[in-house]
């Protein structure tokens, strides 16, 4: 780094502005000319630098990857952003691992795994600590890693991190029981420590035992995990959200993905896009609500942050709509939301219409046969009476299902949400009283519950 200290003058020269309108023609000492070369070498030197970017995102995804993770490791929404370009990329970003992560994200074969720096609450002087010891060896247990790191240094917040956002996973499989005997396995580490730092040695070291078996002796007489049930899968993903910025043990909607969300809403976060000002349905998360209130009125809104697997979008809550969803505006629930897409500058957007958490939606199911799905007539009546049962609007909320066939041979045939019921209960009358008997109601709560 360059530092000025002082300035003098040493003088005025004739300065030449190239920055001109007109083209200008410059001699060059081959003799040839040279138009507004400034220009055009300027923009020479950003292509050029487009084109080696590209090169190596093109032929080097991995590495690429890895270095743009690595340069961005102290901001979580940039790191998440570029995992999930990694992602799109075919290339799987490898979770935090404490025999495995370095300090920087690195590659591993076609994979990249994932850089301990990006983890938050946790130093650099703790990740150093923890690299310099494992350079003797893998870490076999919690044990082993507590009597082998400087606990001044690595302390207990840093251990509690790297529990709770998996990187633990590797030395023991119940998180729960790691958090809660952490801190009788750092007094027994310390105690330890001291131990041998005055010179005490235990009986094995007297009998003369191998330095093998003296370890393994010490490991057990650890102590041993308190008897406590593992963490619930929505706590872990909680905490790994908070800490790394994305879910390292499952995705929250990963097991709707090929059951209920393909029926209640086919279009993902990452296509939205392609659907601005139409009226849409997606099946998401809330990540974020900011509450606000209007400079005109002092009248509530929000701003809200869905997410599903593919992606992220920013929804607004406006002043007309805020009172019907207000208490479902909780962050990490699974909703369906039904909205209008608009795109601002840069920028899609979703202006919530409604919402409904996943666990409340009914679904009305109407078993036909094959041959009465073709019939024009049984078609004409079904639409009929779906029609009259979407309200005035057209806005119904209730999907509804066909199922043509039976036994193994059934295929579930969703309809539009232009043929989405308003109530369910009416719907399911109407269409009992127009000839489809087998006509049924079905809540999503089970289906739910089992994911």
């Amino acid at each position: 780094m360059v530092k000025i200290i002082r300035r003098r003058s040493i003088g005025t020269a004739k300065t030449y502005d190239i920055g001109v309108n007109k083209d200008h023609n410059f001699l060059l000492a081959n003799g040839l000319f040279a138009s507004n070369c400034f220009n055009k070498s300027h923009s020479t030197a950003y292509a050029y630098v487009t084109y080696q970017t590209a090169y190596l995102k093109a032929n080097y995804p991995v590495e690429y990857m890895t270095a743009l993770l690595s340069a961005s490791s102290g901001n979580k929404d940039k790191v998440r952003k570029y995992r999930e370009n990694a992602e799109k990329m075919g290339i799987v970003v490898l979770p935090p691992d404490i025999n495995h992560s370095d300090l920087d994200f690195k590659p591993v074969g076609d994979r990249i795994r994932f850089g301990l720096s990006a983890v938050q609450n946790l130093g650099e002087n703790a990740i150093h600590a923890i690299l310099e010891a494992r350079a003797t060896g893998k870490f076999e247990n919690l044990a082993d890693l507590c009597s082998r790191l400087d606990l001044r240094v690595v302390n207990r917040r840093a251990l509690e991190t790297l529990v709770t956002c998996g990187a633990m996973d590797e030395l023991h499989d119940n998180r729960h029981q790691m958090l809660k005997g952490l801190d009788l396995m750092i007094n027994w580490a310390q105690q330890k420590a001291k131990e041998k730092a005055s010179g005490q040695t235990n009986l094995f070291d007297m009998m003369g035992a191998s330095a093998e078996d003296s370890d393994n002796t010490t490991f057990d007489e650890a102590p041993t995990f308190p008897k406590v049930a593992d963490l619930t899968l929505e706590e872990k993903l909680r905490q790994e959200k908070e800490l790394l910025g994305f879910y390292v043990s499952e995705h929250p909607l990963e097991k709707l993905r090929t059951t209920i969300a393909p029926i209640l809403a086919p279009i993902n976060l990452t296509a939205i896009g392609d659907h601005v000002k139409q009226k849409v349905s997606v099946v998401a998360i809330l990540t974020d609500v900011k509450k606000i209130f209007t400079k005109a009125k002092n009248e509530p809104m929000a701003f809200v942050q869905f997410e599903d697997i593919t992606g992220q979008v920013e929804g607004i809550v406006f002043p007309r709509t805020y009172p019907q969803v207000e208490q479902l505006l909780n962050i990490d629930r699974r909703v369906i939301v039904w909205g209008k897409v608009q795109q601002k500058e840069d920028r899609v957007q979703l202006i919530v219409d409604d919402l409904e958490p996943i666990e409340e939606v009914r679904m009305l199911m109407i078993p036909m046969s094959v041959a009465e799905l073709n019939q024009s007539a049984t078609q004409q009546r079904l639409k009929q009476i779906l029609s009259q049962q979407a309200g005035e609007k057209k806005q119904g909320r209730v999907p509804v299902i066909v199922i043509a066939g039976h036994g193994g041979d059934r295929t579930f045939i969703r309809l539009g949400q232009e043929y989405w019921v308003e109530d369910d209960h009416q719907a399911f009358l109407a269409l009992r009283q127009g000839g489809f008997k087998q006509t049924y109601r079905e809540s999503l709560i089970p289906q739910v519950q089992a994911s």
